[in-house]
């Protein structure tokens, strides 16, 4: 057994990256050594808030300028929560340097240019992965387990998910998800990818046939430019007959539910994105019956709750620590799962053609898997 632990560094001070500082130092095989910003008394203080709550020894350390960290060679890993619209710019930098890439999502404006970026990161030979935590809870390997047996849910016929929170009016004039040069996908980008990714992975992965993307609603970008998605719907259909809808928004209040119906059965998971709050996660089965007896009009739910021990947030079990200690493993093992990165890609094609359909008056398209 090593000691040896995957060294990260963070490329921003953006707010998600609080929760991955404790997720770093929870895994068991990584440590934090330091993080950029463009202003170096920035980074400080960042790392003295975070390092209060949640302490390393020795501190991680502040850097002024994003080259000056991927220069560093005490760091092999970088967590990249920059901005989707300058995003592309810092992989590419970041995989030259020989760094292994953790994304936020969206991972590129494009599918053409997320495709660029992992050319770019296999030619250097470093691994990418976006940064969905749920792909990586406990909950999902349960849930597979289900989808599988071939009697909870028998064959899927419908995916449906919803992703939301209602933003404050502040939000739409200053918040980067209402700028189109900073994150021009708006909600789509920010909630939709987590509704497309579930459907993603229920399907195993197979490419919808035809997609349909409408938007709802959007607001005037604060910087200028096109207006940017608030509130998007879209349907996926897929070449066996199973089919997928999905609901985004910045004005309904928190919701993350998503549902798989099939021929025996259907599963809810009420908070597959961010678990409730507590030291295990769950999800429903259901099996309803109905009866008639006269008058009478009976349907019982035929309700199980299954239930998985990993706690919501904060510690060593949950998702976001299980997303860096995955990474890190790859890492430590010197092998490349390029398997993430076509998954990504495959997110980006779905979500542009949902895009690109609401643009051509929510005609069906086909996602362009060309990219």
């Amino acid at each position: 057994m090593t000691d040896r632990k995957c060294r990260w560094g963070i490329l921003s001070t953006a707010t998600i990256a609080r929760k991955n500082w404790q997720a770093i130092r929870n895994t068991g095989n990584a440590t934090l050594i330091a993080v950029a910003s463009r202003d170096v008394e920035r980074s400080q203080r960042f790392i003295d808030e975070c390092q209060s709550q949640a302490c390393y020894d020795p501190a991680p350390q502040a850097v002024g300028s994003y080259e000056e960290l991927l220069g560093r060679d005490d760091i092999d890993a970088v967590y990249l929560p920059l901005p989707t619209g300058v995003r592309a710019e810092w992989v590419m930098r970041a995989a030259a340097a020989g760094k292994h890439i953790m994304c936020e999502k969206p991972c590129g404006v494009n599918a053409g240019q997320v495709s660029e970026l992992l050319s770019v990161c296999a030619e250097n030979d470093v691994q990418f992965m976006d940064g969905v935590m749920f792909m990586h809870s406990a909950r999902l390997a349960k849930l597979r387990e289900v989808l599988d047996d071939g009697k909870s849910i028998g064959d899927i016929k419908r995916i449906t998910m919803q992703f939301s929170f209602r933003a404050p009016d502040e939000f739409f004039r200053q918040n980067i998800r209402a700028s189109s040069s900073l994150e021009p996908y708006g909600c789509l980008g920010d909630l939709g990818w987590y509704t497309i990714r579930f459907a993603q992975w229920a399907m195993r992965y197979e490419m919808p046939v035809s997609v349909t993307g409408r938007l709802l609603d959007s607001v005037e970008s604060f910087d200028g430019g096109e207006p940017v998605p608030t509130e998007f719907s879209g349907e996926l259909l897929f070449a066996g007959g199973a089919s997928c809808g999905f609901y985004c928004s910045f004005m309904t209040e928190n919701q993350q539910l998503a549902s798989v119906s099939g021929t025996q059965g259907h599963l809810i998971v009420s908070d597959y994105v961010l678990p409730w709050s507590g030291g295990e996660l769950t999800f429903d089965i259901f099996h309803p019956e109905f009866r008639l007896d006269g008058c009478d009009f009976t349907m019982n739910p035929g309700r199980q709750t299954i239930a998985v021990a990993e706690h919501s947030q904060s510690h060593a079990s949950a998702q976001e620590t299980n997303l860096f200690r995955t990474f890190s493993d790859l890492v430590l093992s010197g092998t490349r799962d390029l398997a993430w990165g076509r998954i990504s890609l495959q997110t980006q094609q779905i979500a542009d053609a949902c895009r690109r359909s609401a643009r051509e008056g929510s005609e069906p398209v086909a996602p362009d898997v060309a990219s």
